[in-house]
């Protein structure tokens, strides 16, 4: 049936119409279809990395397409897995969803999971069904670090610049066209559909990254992390709102050594210097996503 509901299938009907749209990788050595997937981990370790998005928080169906939504979802956790210097491997995915939700809704959106995850050779290899009254996502991205350290957040020094890889503020930008009405553009796909530099995270950490993660929340706010856990100060040039806090772009942003040979597509924003917290020009600023705040 065309307009066939997650009721009408039931839990493992829409199990296997989904299953049989996902690719696989090098990397799966058993997929979906038993307890557990098994997932080779060349480097003998493994990233892991989890994410959820919640209907109403996190998208929006009446703005976003199921395909677009499978790709963001997919995103925002290779991203994560791309900040620690790693390549993505597998994905895993948690899909609550209200039985009157669309079967071709979820193979769409499964469409979109397994496309982004291709983008960097990995594959969804399982996941849960369950039913709930809200749509709820949650992804579990693993990565392999191909032999070399992961860069955490723990290891800016003084002297180092502070690197962005992608661009920021796009995703922001698009947002808020969509809350004025606009539901066409490239802004308004920046934001239903964020293109995480997913390379460039290894190219970073061979180049000496001493700190990376992704930013999220916000330049601002996702710098502090870097600060907190190096015990340093940041100082960043750039004063545009949109740059500093905008939400969702999924770039990287990591310090290196000033001597480094920065990858293309990275730009220098800023400075590592002893202190604590984040300055603009010199300038105390706060801001960023906080779902609690």
């Amino acid at each position: 049936m065309a307009d066939a509901t997650a009721r009408d299938v039931g839990e493992f009907g829409l199990i296997g119409r989904v299953v049989e749209r996902l690719g696989t990788s090098p990397y799966v050595l058993l997929g979906p279809g038993d307890d557990a997937a098994v997932v080779a981990a060349p480097d003998g370790r493994v990233v892991a990395t989890t994410d959820v998005l919640v209907e109403g928080v996190h998208f929006r169906r009446d703005w976003s397409s199921a395909y677009d939504i499978g790709r963001k979802a997919a995103a925002v956790n290779l991203a994560d897995v791309a900040a620690m210097g790693a390549r993505g491997t597998a994905l895993l995915v948690g899909l609550a969803a209200p039985a009157e939700l669309p079967v071709e809704w979820a193979l769409r959106f499964t469409d979109g999971l397994r496309d982004e995850a291709a983008l960097v050779g990995a594959a969804v290899v399982g996941g849960d069904v369950v039913r709930s009254e809200v749509l709820v996502v949650s992804v579990t991205a693993l990565g392999d670090l191909e032999g070399r350290g992961p860069v955490t957040r723990a290891g800016a020094q003084p002297g180092d610049v502070v690197v962005l890889a992608g661009e920021l503020g796009r995703s922001a930008a698009g947002l808020a066209l969509l809350e004025e009405g606009v539901h066409e553009g490239e802004l308004v796909d920046a934001h239903r559909r964020p293109t995480p530099p997913y390379a460039l995270g290894a190219l970073l950490a061979l180049a000496g990254a001493t700190s990376m993660c992704d930013v999220s929340d916000g330049l601002l706010s996702d710098v502090r992390h870097l600060t907190r856990a190096s015990g340093v100060r940041i100082d960043l040039d750039d004063a545009d709102e949109l740059f500093l806090t905008g939400g969702e772009d999924h770039a990287l942003v990591a310090t290196l050594p000033p001597t480094a040979v920065l990858p293309d597509g990275c730009r220098v924003v800023g400075r590592v210097l002893a202190g604590e917290g984040v300055t603009v020009a010199g300038e105390e600023r706060v801001g960023g996503w906080d779902h609690y705040a």
